[in-house]
């Protein structure tokens, strides 16, 4: 197998299966039937100059959580923001495909914003009628418009209606007709009062899914949990174990009977890393070895590692200790992400940091986490729409945008409201008390 030595950035073909959408305005514009667009989310404008949705007697300030690209690191954050201050690429399809292609990034996998990563602001709707409508709209815009504007680009994930199984269910078949075969979940349904992946509750779920061809995506947060391990704890402490808190999620779907009852089925541990797995893997054949005579499980011929390389995908944002392990990893589930608009993003010189990591991987094992993987779990086929691979290179995407501006640029406006890291904790703890209500 042939090594790269000295890779050349501009060939490499990247696909993002970790993005993020700062949701417009006019998301629910002409998406609902009339009899329900007295209750649809308004787009409101505070006092104080910034921006917020108001929904079922909600006020969502963070429209924009974390969407700080195009700022310098010192304006990093999580207060409430106006979209004066936002990079239009966080909310714009056209301008986010520039962002993209200025990046050198061909496709991108986008999670909601206000509506959370479940769609828990709509199932904690009274009347699930309504609900299902304000579902069904998002669902659509992010379909039809966000993907839709620009095939080839995008890769659709629509959000559940997680209230009822049969009816989620239904939801997924009808979004994958439409092409869409992505669904974001959570990665602990028992954190926000729904019955654990454990239970035979999700059932029909996973059946559509896995008969659908649909990726569950476990996005780290989406339980609405925060990894906190005291209160006077700097938020340095809950930044670095964010990622490797989503092992809950995959000791979890290991143990639960879910890859084994349905073996189509595939989840992704969105914005996890890959650098903790090996260990991972090695613990779980350990404990099995050691205990499942007592505690029952049974995975027949295989060992639980070769389930979970067979179920789960993984993905990584620039994670070198992951990438010198990659042998203990199954390469054929690795895929990269580039999480823009996050502050973990390393927009717009992704190709650079990602290089860093690939000096000694074959050619094979780079289209395999830069793309191929994606688009083989997702069901996306970017080079037939777009007229062949050598358009879709980050040489030839950032030439399709050259003087594209990519400049860090301060947002801060005179009057700002502006939060420390000790407030930013309290302000991420309410927001998630709220969210598993």
């Amino acid at each position: 197998m042939r090594k790269v030595l000295l890779m050349n950035i501009d060939d490499l073909v990247l696909v993002s299966v970790d993005d993020h959408v700062v949701e417009p305005p006019n998301l629910f514009d002409d998406r609902l039937p009339a009899k329900f667009v007295e209750f649809a989310p308004r787009f409101i404008t505070n006092p104080d100059g910034t921006n917020a949705w108001l929904y079922n007697g909600e006020v969502l300030n963070n429209v924009a959580l974390n969407a700080v690209a195009g700022r310098p690191k010192e304006e990093y954050g999580i207060e409430p923001t106006s979209f004066t201050q936002l990079r239009p690429g966080t909310y714009d399809h056209g301008e986010r495909v520039k962002d993209m292609s200025a990046n050198g990034v061909l496709g991108s996998l986008c999670f909601p914003s206000f509506p959370q990563f479940c769609g828990q602001l709509f199932a904690r709707t009274e009347d699930k009628d309504v609900a299902l409508a304000m579902v069904r709209a998002y669902n659509d815009w992010h379909i039809d418009e966000w993907c839709g504007s620009h095939p080839g680009r995008f890769i659709p994930c629509a959000i559940p209606a997680v209230w009822d199984p049969q009816v989620m269910a239904a939801e997924i078949r009808r979004v994958a007709r439409k092409g869409c075969h992505a669904l974001t979940f959570s990665e602990n349904p028992s954190k926000l009062g729904w019955p654990s992946v454990h239970s035979d509750h999700w059932d029909p779920v996973w059946q559509a899914c896995s008969e659908e061809s649909v990726v569950v995506c476990m996005h780290i947060g989406s339980s609405s949990q925060l990894t906190i391990t005291s209160p006077d704890a700097p938020m340095d402490v809950m930044i670095t174990l964010q990622p490797m808190n989503i092992v809950q999620a995959a000791a979890d779907l290991v143990w639960s009977p879910v890859l084994r009852k349905f073996p189509d089925l595939k989840f992704a541990l969105s914005e996890g890393g890959i650098g903790w797995i090996p260990y991972f893997l090695e613990r779980i054949d350990y404990n099995y070895d050691r205990h499942h005579a007592w505690t029952g499980q049974d995975f027949g011929s295989k060992l639980p590692s070769e389930v979970f390389n067979e179920h789960i995908l993984t993905c990584f944002i620039d994670d070198k200790f992951g990438m010198a392990s990659r042998r203990a990893l199954d390469v054929d589930m690795v895929t990269w992400e580039c999480d823009y608009p996050h502050s973990d993003s390393n927009w717009p010189e992704s190709p650079e940091v990602f290089a860093q990591s690939m000096m000694d991987v074959s050619d094979e094992d780079i289209d395999k986490i830069t793309h191929l993987n994606a688009m083989k779990s997702y069901n996306y086929d970017p080079f037939s729409v777009l007229g062949g691979k050598e358009k879709c290179t980050v040489g030839a995407l950032r030439a399709s945008v050259e003087g594209h501006d990519v400049a860090i640029k301060s947002q801060r406006r005179e009057g700002d409201l502006r939060i420390n890291a000790a407030e930013a904790g309290g302000v991420l703890a309410k927001m998630a008390a709220r969210s598993s209500n």
